[in-house]
């Protein structure tokens, strides 16, 4: 997708022939002219407003900054991926999310990062030493688990402090899109209820995080009080990059509604190839934020989806397990696999599916009130540009793609319960014959004389 310009916008709003427009209005208003009767006063005054946002520009940071409401709805989700130095992105300048190498963000995740990795590898290296020398089924593949949770921190220069630069960008190109929106519908971009829901879930990302790690303290053996501390900003990262996912496609989600909203009211008011073909350029804008998201947390996100699926699988490969050992006792342990297991999958369902009803509005809302356009009564430049816009919504699918690697929908659910259900069966069948094995093994002990291996017959 090639990238929406400002020179694209403002071709757009000049092709509208918007300025001779006004300067004839302007002329009959400084003539003296009687213009009652004759001219829409709302007409001109809308005329009017549209020639001063026409004036804006998106290479003013100033301006960008005034009508950047996304940023600072979410503001405090940057900022706690900054405290856990995750994402060492920082607000540089009005209206632009940076990032550097020597920026105080990223000196502050370097260090923040030494000292975590530290307590990491001490606290990683006695959940090995545990995974060694333990016999017992269950707390092995407790052990296993833990150290599974410990991975992610050292993707984080990989899939944080590496996508950081694409990420910045893609948080910028929101505060364009903001007042690119404003200068073609006339309104600024709300995110209702936005602000206060990202308070609610970062307190909830960082209470169940603590609530999850103490009660594992408290009632399990040989989890010991400190290890907890290599596990709360893991925890919270796996937690809070859900939620980020969430508001990204959310934000995306009552974009689309906004615009959809305002090409309809502004349709029935003047149905012109130049006002369609300023919403084509908006829209095909927001597409391109759309995509943007998935390429710029490609590596976050599909190193996020396979640490999903590798717990999921072991959760419920271990639960079984002890099912099939020891029947439907409902331990602690079997209860926390299922637990685990539940927790994961809730995740991978909220990326998935939030992001398949953000794409699902993208194009529907434009798209219908582009359908419902009378043909007949439009003229034939108008006609062309409905062709355009329908065109470029054809070429351009609502779909969020993480570089290729995968298409973020509801398809990524249904393969995913595939392949981990394949999985579960081979796993699941080397335990039923390792339960045979035993069970063999423990009659020929108890009966050797009635379990010998059968004898070759003789040639006669």
């Amino acid at each position: 997708m090639f990238r929406i310009r400002d020179s694209d916008i403002d071709d757009a709003i000049n092709h509208s022939l918007l300025y001779g427009d006004m300067n004839r209005v302007w002329d009959i208003s400084q003539k003296g002219q009687k213009i009652t009767g004759s001219v829409d006063p709302d007409l001109v005054q809308r005329e009017k407003d549209r020639a001063v946002r026409a004036q804006l520009n998106s290479a003013n940071g100033d301006t960008v900054e005034i009508h950047d409401q996304f940023y600072r709805d979410h503001k405090l989700l940057l900022f706690l991926f900054q405290a856990m130095a995750v994402m060492p992105i920082m607000r540089s300048q009005p209206g632009r999310i940076t990032f550097s190498w020597t920026s105080s963000a990223t000196i502050y995740a370097v260090c923040f990062y030494i000292v975590a990795t530290v307590i990491v590898v001490i606290v990683g290296y006695e959940r090995i030493q545990i995974l060694q020398t333990t016999r017992k089924f269950d707390d092995y593949i407790y052990a296993i688990i833990f150290v599974i949770f410990l991975v992610p921190h050292f993707w984080i220069p990989f899939v944080g402090w590496g996508v950081a630069k694409h990420v910045a960008v893609y948080k910028s190109m929101w505060g364009t899109f903001q007042l690119r929106f404003y200068r073609v519908t006339g309104e600024n971009l709300q995110f209702p209820r936005l602000k206060v829901l990202i308070v609610i879930i970062s307190v909830g990302c960082l209470l169940v995080a603590v609530c999850f790690l103490l009660s594992l303290c408290a009632l399990m053996e040989g989890f010991a009080l400190w290890h907890t501390s290599a596990y709360y900003h893991i925890v919270t990262m796996i937690n809070m990059n859900c939620a980020l996912w969430y508001i990204n496609s959310r934000a995306i989600k009552e974009a689309s509604t906004a615009l959809s909203r305002c090409f309809r009211r502004d349709v029935k008011i003047e149905c012109t190839s130049s006002m369609i073909s300023t919403y084509r350029f908006l829209w095909l804008n927001l597409s391109e934020l759309l995509q943007s998201l998935g390429n710029a947390y490609a590596r976050t996100y599909s190193t996020y989806c396979l640490f999903m699926f590798v717990n999921i699988t072991i959760a419920i490969y271990g639960a079984l397990s002890e099912i099939l050992d020891h029947g439907f006792a409902f331990s602690f342990k079997e209860f926390g696999l299922i637990v685990d297991a539940t927790y994961c999958s809730i995740l991978l369902f909220i990326f998935a599916d939030c992001s398949h009803n953000a794409t699902m509005l993208v194009a529907q809302g434009v798209q219908d009130t582009l359908l419902e356009i009378n043909l007949l009564q439009v003229d034939q430049p108008t006609h062309r540009e409905i062709d355009l816009f329908i065109q470029a919504i054809e070429m351009n699918p609502a779909v969020v793609s993480l570089k290729g690697y995968a298409n973020v929908n509801r398809e990524l659910l249904t393969s995913s319960i595939t392949t981990i259900a394949i999985y579960l069966i081979v796993l699941l069948q080397f335990k039923i014959s390792l339960i045979q094995q035993q069970a063999f093994a423990a009659a020929q002990a108890q009966h050797p004389q009635h379990l010998q291996p059968l004898q070759p017959l003789q040639p006669a």
